[in-house]
């Protein structure tokens, strides 16, 4: 989640360079490079039944096509900050519905560390930074009159299709290997998004875009593509899906603390206490219950 929520910062200056859909289609490409090895089915893997090769697709049309989209375009129209807050809500909705779908118990701590992370969301929400972040930032002026609203809305639209990500990744991992899933929906993320990609590509102009730009794309469709996949459903085999939503506020939390290191924004003070909030609820949601930390007694 901490990766997640560096390359959701960092694709403010990739959305600048590159069209929306562009860079969406060139990060699917260079995941399906990185990792064909990892199509093969492992031997001791059974066949995949219909339902779970129809979550598959879900799982990639959600989490990858539209959250993609959403959020690349979320992020074009607002601030890393912004986007970091809105964030935030993703525990909340994974813990509903994880307790809706997959009918797991959410315990008292977990609905205490979720409470935690709703309160820093409406800390945040306090603070009202997005026009003179965007100055700091040193972005043109016509970005001073960009829908500020619909960028929020579309960062929360990615943030119903992360929490949807998590919770039918738990159920993909009860039969499928996490690598496997990461390879099988990284190629339909491609395969939805090539149309949409070669549309734009045909007239685009790859030579006007700096070295640094590509590097850095490099970088995201790793990330994106390859590396927090595969440790998400990894760790979704043995954690419960509203557990793990917990740690999505790792999400908002590195975003912004990107936005501010590396794109020049601003923290103020109420926002630094709602961040103290939501990792304050990560460490009461993951610390061992008193029952498993207690030695159990012999007679």
């Amino acid at each position: 989640m901490s990766l997640v929520g560096s390359y959701v910062a960092l694709s403010k200056p990739l959305v600048a360079a590159l069209p929306v859909f562009l860079l969406a289609w060139l990060r699917f490409g260079i995941g399906a490079l990185a990792i064909p090895h990892w199509l093969r089915k492992p031997i001791d893997e059974p066949p995949m039944a219909p339902s779970t090769k129809r979550l598959l697709f879900l799982e990639s049309f959600l989490g990858n096509f539209l959250f993609t989209v959403c959020m690349l375009f979320g992020v074009s129209l607002t601030t890393a900050v912004s986007a970091g807050v809105i964030l935030a809500a993703i525990p909340t909705v994974v813990a509903l519905l994880s307790w809706l779908i997959l009918r797991e118990r959410i315990g008292p701590r977990v609905w205490a560390a979720i409470g935690l992370a709703v309160t820093g969301i409406a800390l945040f929400s306090l603070s009202k930074q997005e026009l003179t972040t965007d100055i700091q930032q040193g972005l043109s002026p016509d970005s001073l009159h960009k829908p500020l609203w619909l960028g929020n809305l579309l960062v929360f639209g990615a943030v119903v299709c992360e929490a949807s990500y998590a919770v039918i990744g738990k159920k993909l991992t009860g039969s499928v290997s996490p690598k496997r899933i990461t390879a099988l929906i990284n190629l339909w993320g491609l395969a939805l998004m090539t149309p949409f990609g070669l549309y734009v590509a045909w007239t685009f102009d790859f030579a006007a875009v700096k070295p640094t730009i590509w590097f850095l794309l490099v970088f995201y469709a790793l990330a994106a593509s390859v590396w927090t996949v595969w440790l998400w459903m990894t760790g979704l085999k043995t954690v419960p899906a509203a557990r793990a939503g917990v740690f999505t506020v790792m999400l908002p939390i590195s975003a912004a603390l990107v936005g501010v290191g590396v794109l020049g924004e601003k923290l103020s003070p109420l926002q630094i206490v709602a961040f103290g909030l939501c990792l304050l609820g990560v460490v009461l949601a993951t610390l061992p219950s008193r029952a498993a930390a207690a030695p159990r007694s012999t007679e």
